[in-house]
This record gives structure tokens, sequence and C-alpha cells, in this order.
């Protein structure tokens, strides 16, 4: 059809409003609209459609009484074409309004129109409501960023972003841009490489953050400074994740750990009222790593329901159950009302934990007359009295426990509390609880690498006299990091810096990092630490992870414009792809040819 049809000009018209804007107080106002027919709805002598734009719904009528010459021309019309009306505004008659449309009380009498365009019928519906693939839609993605529901994310992530900006000027910060073409530095994953027919044989990198030079822009005297910035890296990815992302990212000079907290507190307590009416604590609560270690398992703890962990290694250490007697250490988690789960639920549970390390996982039902376990048996009436008042166990309740390694203790039950939240309900719908977590250590144990790694990265400043633990007790060294988590997921991480050279070689070479190897990688930044480098500290929000907890989304990829899929693939472009042998040339650059019968599945 869209070969016959002929397309007309927009010529001199001009669009009074939005296709969300019209209310009843608008009743016989003459309007010009624009967008794409999202419903279509032919009564013979009448014809309704639903034009849409990026305001909203308004229902248009083509009718005799608006236009003869209309009507007849708008029955070709169809779904997604593009059009421009004209018209006026009424009340729509008695019994048909739309209570769920916000311009459900009018609708607007066509008096003339352009056809702007016509369209292809889409792979799949233009709605909310929708059951095509992910990949089909990520493949089509211009169309799917039309459904309402998915357009709503870019304008709550717009209005975000601008009450950040509002936020930090007020405050006098700069926005100031970093490079992007910049160099390979261990920060923790892997980076993307861009190689250059200028420098064959050497590569820039995409940074991973703005890391060292927002630091250099403190040493520069700049006081304030922030970012929304992409950041790349070459890393698995998951439901909240991508290899390109953005941040927030801010940095200040002469702050200590309080000022940049409270200033990020707020910051994100005014952008949540701004962007969606939400209000959040008037002060977060804070926990250290420590505290949440050990009640929660996990160093981003979901703080909006209970289920908190418990240490029973004291009450058990003695217990002819050698699994439990012989752990370094053993913690319980106790459901109430939970002996309902059936033998299968338990079963999977019990294979959701060997996701995290786990061999098995230990169980006790409470009944009215016995405690059923396969290891109950084995249990001493004072080790049962204990774990009673311990976990506060009542008839009813199911106690989970995790025996071995701490590490893998406080993994497996802290995901097992999650999925056991989520399998009972007690997770608040629509509730947002955030948490200040402190005092990370400063190194975490690598043992395939056997050496010691940066928790967060190799700028952080120790803690007040953990420098002298960087050499023998490592493990113990606590840093000047801080982590805001909300619902269980972290949205921002920062730290305050080490703003000395010697401070900064010590940690180098506590991780591994040899001198040469220093002056190499980071040279420019020990030089620059030469020079009166300020106190200095910030924090970085993971903005995507942030939209997606606001909205209320399931994954990342519904707050990005044009995401990657899990396998890193954008199925619009088809990016990744194949470049010609001659530009690989010009870059110096030659493939390996893989040999997929001598390559291990």
């Amino acid at each position: 059809m869209s070969d016959v049809l002929v397309l007309d000009r927009l010529d001199d018209w001009r669009r009074t409003s939005d296709c969300g804007a019209l209310r009843a107080a608008d009743v016989g106002c003459e309007v010009c609209l624009m967008g794409w027919a999202q419903f279509r709805r032919d009564h013979g002598g009448l014809i309704f459609i639903d034009l849409r734009d990026r305001g909203g719904l308004t229902q248009v009528v083509f009718c005799p009484e608006g236009s003869e010459a209309a009507l007849e021309r708008a029955h070709v019309l169809r779904t997604e074409y593009v059009l421009a009306v004209k018209g006026t505004v009424r009340a729509r008659p008695e019994g048909m309004a739309n209570p769920n449309m916000p311009t459900g009380a009018v609708e607007v009498v066509v008096t003339e129109f352009k056809l702007l365009n016509t369209a292809a019928t889409p792979p799949f519906p233009i709605e909310d409501r929708i059951d095509a693939s992910e990949m089909l839609r990520l493949k089509y993605r211009y169309l799917d960023l039309r459904r309402p529901k998915l357009a709503a994310n870019f304008l709550l992530r717009h209005k975000a972003v601008q009450s950040i900006r509002r936020y930090l000027d007020t405050l006098g910060f700069l926005e100031v841009e970093t490079p992007v073409l910049t160099k390979s530095t261990p920060e923790g994953a892997r980076d993307f490489l861009v190689p250059s027919r200028m420098t064959n044989g050497a590569f820039y990198a995409l940074p991973q953050s703005p890391q060292l030079f927002k630091q250099l822009l403190m040493m520069s005297g700049f006081d304030r400074y922030y970012q929304v910035v992409k950041c790349f890296r070459d890393e698995d990815l998951r439901a909240d994740r991508q290899p390109e992302f953005t941040q927030v990212d801010i940095e200040m000079s002469f702050v200590d750990e309080e000022q940049v907290m409270n200033m990020a507190e707020t910051m994100v307590r005014t952008m949540f009222k701004e962007a969606a009416d939400i209000a959040l604590p008037d002060v977060f609560p804070r926990m250290t790593f420590a505290e949440a270690i050990r009640d929660y398992g996990l160093d981003k703890p979901d703080i909006r329901f209970g289920l908190k962990l418990v240490d029973v290694s004291p009450i058990v250490r003695e217990s002819q159950f050698q699994v439990f007697a012989k752990a370094e250490l053993v913690k319980g988690i106790r459901v109430a009302g939970g002996a309902a789960l059936s033998r299968k639920e338990i079963d999977d549970l019990t294979e959701f934990v060997k996701i995290y390390g786990a061999k098995g996982l230990a169980w006790i039902k409470i009944k009215e007359d016995e405690w059923q376990s396969p290891f109950a048996k084995f249990l001493s009436d004072a080790e049962r009295q204990g774990l009673i008042e311990a976990l506060d166990i009542e008839v009813g309740d199911i106690v989970f426990f995790q025996a071995g390694a701490p590490d893998m203790v406080n993994t497996a039950l802290g995901y097992l509390r999650i999925q056991l939240g989520e399998r009972f309900g007690l997770i608040p719908e629509g509730t947002f609880a955030p948490v200040w977590v402190t005092d990370f250590p400063l190194l975490e144990y690598d043992p395939e690498a056997k050496r010691y790694a940066a928790r967060h990265h190799p700028f952080t400043a120790p803690q007040p006299g953990n420098l002298e633990r960087l050499a023998d007790a490592p493990a113990e060294a606590l840093s000047r990091a801080y982590d805001l988590v909300l619902n269980g997921s972290e949205i921002g991480g920062g730290s305050i810096r080490i703003h000395d050279r010697e401070t900064q070689k010590a940690m180098f070479a506590v991780l591994g990092i040899e001198a040469g190897e220093a002056e190499d990688k980071f040279g420019f930044l020990l030089r620059a630490l030469e020079y009166g480098a300020p106190p200095h500290g910030g924090i970085a929000f993971g903005l995507d992870r942030l939209i997606m907890i606001l909205s209320g989304a399931k994954s990342i990829r519904d707050v990005i414009a044009f995401p990657k899929t899990q396998k890193a693939m954008c199925m619009l472009t088809e990016a990744p792809g194949e470049v010609a042998t001659a530009q690989l040339r010009e870059l110096g650059i030659k493939l390996r040819t893989r040999d997929k019968d001598k390559e291990t599945p």
C-alpha cells in the first residue's frame, strides 16, 4: 500500500501540544497533534485512532461533523502510520470516558489531516503487554522504544540526570570531560583495547572509569569535579551489567569520608524526590563491612526484610554431626512457617547454593513432636536448646545451615536469604531501603593468583594506623572506602584516595606491582603526587543500575537505549562484526585462524 499512497508535506503546520497533554479544560480549543497511529477502530461512519507520541495518547475521531473528506481519506490509515491532525477538542460522550488514560475525558474531532508516512506491519505489537522475545525486541529496538512503558524509563532517566546536574551545580562542581582513548591499567576487569594506524604495535584502552584522571584534576586544583561518563569493561555480563555503562563520577578536594557521604546521600535523596516523587529516609543507616557479612552474608545487604544469618558455631562445635564439628564456621537462617516447603523445593534450594561453592545444604523442619532432618539424630538436647535460643525457633519453622570456609558460608547463605525472601513474599514491593557500608578491608586474597588484590582499587587510602599492617597483616588492614547499597544492589562506591607518593608506592608493592611495572603503568600518577596533591576523595554511581531500581525494571537493558545482549552483541546493528583485511593491514593487525576441530568445547 505504501507505494501507491501519496505522502503529504508538513508545510506550515505546527504542533500545538503533545498527545498526552489535553484535558477537560481544553474542550473547544483548536489543536494540531502529530504522532503514530497506535490503535485504529473503524465503525463504518466513524473511525477512531489513538494517536501516540512521546507524551502519551489522545483519541482522535474522523466523522462527518468534522470533515467528510477527512473521514473518506482515513479509511487507508493503519497502525504505526505517521499523522498530523487538526481538529477541535470535545468532551467524550457520556459513559465513554476512559479513566485509565490521562486524556481519557476528551477526544479530538478531526477537520483535516496529513499522512506523513506509512509503516510496514511491526514484528510485534507496540504496546506494553507483549510476549515477543527480548532478542526480537532488541533487533527492532527503535520499535520497542515506542512502547509507552519503556519510553517512560528514559523520561525518568532524563529527569534523574537533570536533577543530579542541578544539585551538583549548586555545590560548585565543575563538569569536566576526561579522555576516552587512554592507557591500559589494571583496575580489576579486562580492558577493551583500541588499535590505531598511527601506533602500530601499541594500543589505547577504553576507560573502565575516569579514576586516575579525576584524581589528576584534584591535583590540578579543580577542587570539585563531576562527569556523566561512559565506561567500558570487557567482562562477563548479567542482568545488571553491560560492557559499556554510564557513571555519575564525582571527586572533591580537602574532604573526609563524612563530607563525601553526606553530599552523595543528599544528591540521591534529592534525585529520587525530583525525578520520581519518592521520599527516601532523612538519614541513611550505616553498617560496617563486618556487620554486613555477619548479618547478611554479603557486602550489599538488602535490609528491606529480616532473615538475618546467625553464627551457631559455638553451639555445635562439639557436635556428633561431623560436618558441623569440623567446620570453620557454621551459620543458620530461620524461616518462619517454612516447614511447609516440600522436599523437591528444598532440593532446588540445595542446587541453588551449589552455585556459590556449597557442597550441600543442611536443614531442619520444626514439627510439633519432632525435628525432621537427616542429621537431627546427631544433635544433643543441649545443642537443640542452644539452637532454639540462638535462632528463636518455633514450631512450623525451617532452619537452613551452611558449614565450611567463612567466605563460602556467608556467600551461599547470603544469596539463599534473598531467594527465600522472594519465595516467601518477605520483600515489600515499592519500597526503597538505602544503607551505607563502610570499613571495608583494604585488600582481599586472590587464591588463583596467590597474592593480595585491592578490594576496591589500588588508589584507596588505608585507615589511619593501617598502613603498617600492609607488610605483616595485610588481610587485617581497613580502607577508607564506602559503598551505598539500595535494595541489595550497590549503586555507588567511593573512597578517600591516597594522596602521597610513598603510600601509593607501598600499596603497589603489597599488590605485587614491582617498581618498574609501577613506573611503566602509573608513572604519571606517581610524578603528580610529588607536586603537592591535596587530600581528596569521591564516589561514582552506576547510573544504569540506579535507574533500573528506580523504575522497577527487571533488566538493566530496559533503561539503556541501545543495549547489548548477555553475549555482548548488539542485535540491532549486529556488532561486533568482522572488518576488511585491508583495514586490519592498515592497523598492523593479523588475525590467527582458529582450528575449530582442535578447540576444547
